[in-house]
């Protein structure tokens, strides 16, 4: 009977320590934004929508096949011929009691299947493109700050400055090229083979890994150049700072001065920069995703807003938002991490 006390005593001891934690307030207070900043990203969404000329029933109306009455009850079927108002909050309430976003008009399924399919596919992508830029610009950010003014600093800096100036769609059109000259060695085109099926659990592995190439390649130049440069930047400022000149005064090998002193330091604007970098990738995945025919939600969105699948639109939208949301609350968690001197209440 005691060890049982001891035991509750202990578990609400540490419920009330995980409760009136600096993380958990914090934490707490940004889910509360965000919920906020979804609401007010739905409703602007909805607005920006009907105030677009037509909606996709008179797209219907092109078709001589389908009758005046018809279009009249797929009207109703889908509570267009309700007012704004009516039809955002029946929406809303919806969402809120039911955990339904409504049906989409030109798939005629549940938005948050289709969601569900398309949202894995474009994290698949913006996480992979996210290792590779992070993996590949840091080191080559280091290398040049290493390198000040040498030949090695020189060369990354045009790659650098050439890579930004290089527009998604060139870079798109660019590999795209490429892929038609090497054609069939980079596939273009969904994110699987066709006999995809019928291969092993590793082969599929390989054959989605395969597909991705390309598409990656070309969500990460953009990205990758600029954080070398922010990467080259924040050392070469760690590098002039006293304690690093009284580290090397010491007699400390170079490289526990750079890794362990100066790196340490100059990554915390980096790990913020990492929810920013986050939507960048998903935004340009709209464009990655056209060219390549991968299915995912950007492609998804464009395709709804050609249609004017409104509820389609807005559930896009508003998961967009909630990627974004996430991205920068794992970046400030992650910065708390790296630096526990950072409070996150400041």
């Amino acid at each position: 009977m005691t060890a049982t006390k001891i035991s509750l005593e202990t578990s609400r001891d540490w419920l009330i320590r995980l409760v009136t934690s600096e993380t958990f307030i914090y934490v707490m207070k940004r889910i509360l934004q965000a919920l906020l900043t979804l609401l007010l990203a739905s409703a602007l969404s909805f607005f920006i929508i009907k105030l677009s000329p037509g909606d996709y029933v008179d797209t219907l109306r092109q078709n001589p096949k389908i009758s005046p009455e018809r279009i009249e009850e797929i009207r109703r079927q889908f509570g267009l011929d309700k007012s704004w108002p009516e039809q955002y909050f029946s929406w809303l309430w919806r969402i809120l009691t039911k955990g339904d976003f409504g049906t989409s008009f030109i798939y005629q399924r549940s938005v948050a299947s289709l969601l569900w399919d398309r949202v894995k596919a474009t994290l698949l992508l913006a996480i992979a493109s996210l290792i590779v830029t992070w993996a590949i610009a840091i080191p080559l950010g280091i290398l040049a700050a290493v390198k000040q003014n040498k030949a090695t600093d020189r060369i990354l800096q045009v790659v650098s400055y050439t890579g930004q100036g290089f527009p998604s769609f060139i870079t798109v059109l660019v590999l795209l090229i490429f892929a038609q000259f090497t054609s069939p060695l980079f596939p273009i085109g969904d994110m699987t083979s066709i006999d995809n099926a019928d291969l092993s659990w590793f082969g599929k592995i390989i054959d989605v890994a395969w597909h991705m190439i390309l598409p990656t390649i070309a969500l990460s130049i953009t990205s990758f150049a600029g954080l070398q440069r922010i990467t080259r930047g924040e050392l070469l400022d760690v590098l002039r700072q006293d304690y690093i000149q009284t580290a090397r005064a010491k007699g400390l090998p170079e490289n526990r001065v750079i890794y362990v002193h100066a790196l340490r330091n100059a990554i915390n604007p980096l790990i913020t920069l990492l929810g920013f970098e986050l939507a960048s990738l998903l935004g340009g995945a709209f464009i990655a995703e056209q060219f390549f025919n991968w299915p995912g939600l950007g492609r998804l969105t464009l395709q709804a807003v050609i249609a004017k699948d409104q509820y389609l639109v807005m559930a896009s939208l508003v998961m967009s938002a909630v990627l974004l949301n996430v991205g920068n609350l794992i970046a400030d968690l992650m910065l708390k991490v790296a630096d526990p001197r950072i409070r996150l209440d400041s």
